[in-house]
């Protein structure tokens, strides 16, 4: 009996909608080849059970409280969990699919997508493939993301409310140093100032 737990594809799903979370699981353990030995509704959570458990699939959206799902296949990425995570989210945005891939994920799927085809995704990934949904992959190659790491970390603390003082506080670098960043972005995505320009950046998903 154990040995067939262990040939099963263990899944851990972080989602932080208590209904769509129970409602996959059931769905995905209904699949002979698959166990979801975990379920988490914020990213921390689901950070603490992936080091726990060591599923092989990670399935998590990418709006999630305490810890984004980019954010979290990074830190399995920068931990060297061996994990692999695939997006679920409704969100199809380019610049939300180049920072996850950026991040080692694997797979980025659409919510709206049969149940089927995440069931495919899934075995895919776990036997080391990679699965995108292919209208991003060419929204992907038309709208590239323009931010620098900096540019992009200034524009997240604008959208949080932040001063020019404030930020690079938190930055640990000096206000000119700030608006030089919040300038160049402001310029990239033709905005008329910086709260535009975190505000266009989001919609892009470059946030």
């Amino acid at each position: 009996m154990n040995n067939e737990i262990d040939k099963k594809i263990s899944i851990l799903i972080a989602e932080d909608q208590n209904m769509l979370l129970g409602a996959l699981a059931a769905l995905l353990d209904l699949e002979d080849d698959f166990s979801v030995v975990g379920q988490a509704e914020n990213g921390k959570e689901a950070y603490k059970r992936i080091e726990k458990l060591q599923p092989n699939i990670v399935i998590t959206d990418i709006e999630m409280p305490q810890m984004t799902g980019i954010e979290l296949a990074q830190k399995i990425k920068s931990n060297n969990l061996q994990s692999k995570v695939i997006i679920l989210t409704t969100f199809a945005r380019a610049g939300f699919l180049k920072r996850a891939m950026n991040a080692g994920v694997k797979g980025y799927l659409l919510k709206d997508a049969p149940s089927d085809e995440l069931a495919r995704a899934i075995r895919t990934v776990s036997g080391g493939g990679k699965v995108i949904d292919p209208d991003l992959i060419m929204e992907t190659w038309h709208d590239q993301d323009p931010l620098t790491e900096k540019e992009r970390k200034a524009l997240q603390f604008v959208a949080q409310g932040l001063t020019t003082e404030a930020i690079a506080e938190r930055l640990f670098l000096s206000p000119g140093t700030i608006r030089n960043y919040l300038s160049n972005a402001v310029s990239k995505l033709d905005a008329n100032n910086s709260v535009e320009a975190a505000r266009i950046a989001r919609q892009k998903g470059w946030l």
